[in-house]
């Protein structure tokens, strides 16, 4: 019996500190778990991109993010077989020459994001971009794609891309948001490039009182778990198909390395979908009193607060707010504060292993037992008995949080 083969030596040279290239590489490890592909992987130890040396590297094959122009350059005229990833373009001029390319579809990440805030009911539209960088094409190319729906609309464009992040000018930074916050027509819906915008949108509403999604409705994209652990209001995200685009190209390298020719393939893929959360659930209410203690219900109601904390940060009595929940809402305050504790369980119940004990805590239920009674008064079931009685969603992400196809 021969030897089998030794394994094909393929270098990712992605930032994988980032969502995209995390997910990216995540499919190429699906491509090689599903197939009979042997490859031994090389990836940079502390996850950053280094190219200084990489022609002296003596491999069979490459896959690399060309977002990075310092990859795109160390690489353009290499003689090993190079697959690209990066973000699509509206000037196909742009792409790489003799490289086979695999894009993300930024003009329907923009279109996914942008047509979800117009079922929601909206009429002003905004954006909250990057500034210009030659290390983020992607950014502009989003932008102009969002520039272009708007102008197909006939809508206003309202764009703003701010500073770039800083601890020496986060200050400022975050002076400059809210004041194009508070200058916006509302109700607003605003997409922004990423979901690191967004939690900065979202955070300066915080600062300025301003209810989101009531007044603001915020949209990102990436569906960044690590930024949905940092935000108090569940942001709606739109999803990459980023870990399609690793199987593609590590589908395109292997036919690369058994002879085939694909230096003139260009493979655009659309995002998967978009992860609905509360932050663009835009609902028109008249009283600024609702929209108010709605926003702080959405940040502390499962911190255990009472009805009168919420009154008290309003600025009014409890029987008043009430009476103004009572006219736009059909429930009390009290009432609304156990819809958001049941909310949020029902979501823990059917996405985590959290023991019931845990998820009655992080619910803001004062017991587990209260917790059982608000289930059985609620759905006439345990929420043991709600948890074996969901059916699977119609997208489940890879962090396991419902979604909508777009």
């Amino acid at each position: 019996m021969g030897l089998s083969p030794p394994p094909h030596r393929i270098a990712l040279l992605f930032n994988a500190n980032k969502k995209f290239d995390r997910d990216v590489i995540t499919g190429v490890g699906q491509y090689i778990k599903s197939t009979r592909s042997e490859w031994d992987l090389y990836l940079e130890e502390d996850f950053r991109t280094r190219v200084q040396g990489i022609e002296h590297w003596h491999g069979d094959g490459i896959i690399a993010d060309f977002g990075d122009p310092q990859v795109a350059q160390a690489l353009s005229q290499s003689a090993m077989p190079v697959v690209a990833v990066g973000g699509s373009y509206a000037d196909a001029s742009l792409y790489p020459q003799h490289i086979p390319y695999i894009a993300t579809d930024n003009a329907k990440l923009v279109q996914l994001g942008y047509r979800h805030l117009i079922d929601q009911g909206l009429s002003n539209f905004a954006y909250y971009g990057l500034p210009p960088a030659s290390d983020i094409a992607w950014a502009a190319e989003r932008e102009n794609a969002y520039r272009q729906e708007l102008q197909a609309d006939e809508l206003a464009i309202t764009i703003f891309r701010g500073q770039s992040t800083s601890a020496s000018d986060w200050y400022n930074a975050s002076e400059q948001l809210v004041e194009w916050l508070q200058g916006l027509p509302k109700p607003v819906g605003i997409l922004c490039v990423t979901d690191a915008r967004a939690r900065q949108v979202v955070q300066a509403c915080q600062l300025a009182r301003i209810p989101v999604p009531e007044q603001v409705a915020v949209v990102g994209i990436d569906n960044d778990a690590l930024t949905k652990v940092l935000m108090r209001i569940p942001l709606t995200s739109v999803i990459h198909g980023a870990v399609g685009i690793g199987r593609t190209a590590a589908h395109l390298l292997q036919q690369v390395l058994c002879g085939a020719n694909h230096s003139q393939t260009r493979i655009v893929v659309p995002p998967a979908g978009i992860n609905i959360q509360s932050s663009s659930r835009y609902q028109p209410l008249r009283s600024p009193l609702v929209m108010r203690a709605r926003h702080y219900i959405r940040q502390y109601g499962c911190l255990g607060v009472k009805a009168e904390q919420v009154a008290e940060y309003v600025g009014v009595s409890r029987t008043a707010l009430d009476e103004h929940f009572r006219r736009e809402l059909k429930r009390t305050v009290h009432q609304a504060l156990l819809q958001h504790k049941l909310e949020h369980a029902t979501k823990l119940l059917t996405s985590s292993s959290l023991r019931l004990a845990d998820i009655a805590v992080s619910c803001g239920f004062t017991s587990l037992q209260y917790m059982y009674a608000v289930f059985r008064r609620e759905y006439n079931l345990t929420p043991k008995q709600f948890q074996a009685q969901q059916c699977s969603p119609e997208f489940t992400d890879s962090d396991g949080n419902s979604a909508w196809l777009s």
